[in-house]
């Protein structure tokens, strides 16, 4: 069965995008006591606060009528932020060649915890990035998040 995440972005999805944005992530999360479903948005120009209400309207009684999530939760739609964690394959596909930081579980067999490269390439077992001269590969079961990285 899918995810709460997956049945809400399959739902919202078509909404989203028929009003003139790209749905870049779905999120369920229990912090404390409360639970969250935040849905990032993307666009062009970029997200502001009017965008985020506009879509809020146009899924809120899309996700109350499919009732997929029985707890109360609270919903936040936002932007996915400059610096934006990589989770889905178009993720990574959309940053090839741009620089990202990649956060081990654990640290390697370098005695390393972090990375920060250019993305090369990728595929389902294995990242590749390049530091400097040299090319990294690291396991993607390993990974415990790649972000894209912004210069202030």
């Amino acid at each position: 069965m899918a995810s709460i995440e997956e049945r809400v972005e399959t739902l919202i999805k078509p909404s989203i995008e028929k009003i003139g944005y790209d749905l870049y992530d779905v999120e369920y999360a229990k912090e404390g006591k409360n639970y969250f479903l935040r849905v990032f948005i993307d666009k062009t120009e970029g997200i502001d606060l009017e965008d985020c209400e506009k879509v809020s309207n146009e899924i809120n009684e899309l996700l109350d009528e499919a009732d997929y999530i029985k707890e109360q939760y609270f919903l936040e739609v936002s932007s996915p932020g400059i610096e934006r964690v990589l989770k889905k394959e178009r993720h990574l596909e959309q940053n090839i060649g741009k620089e990202v930081h990649i956060k081990l579980f654990k640290k390697d067999e370098n005695g390393k915890k972090e990375y920060q490269g250019i993305l090369e390439e990728f595929n389902q077992e294995k990242i590749t990035i390049e530091i400097e001269t040299d090319k990294i590969e690291i396991e993607r079961k390993n990974i415990a998040q790649i972000k894209t990285i912004y210069h202030w």
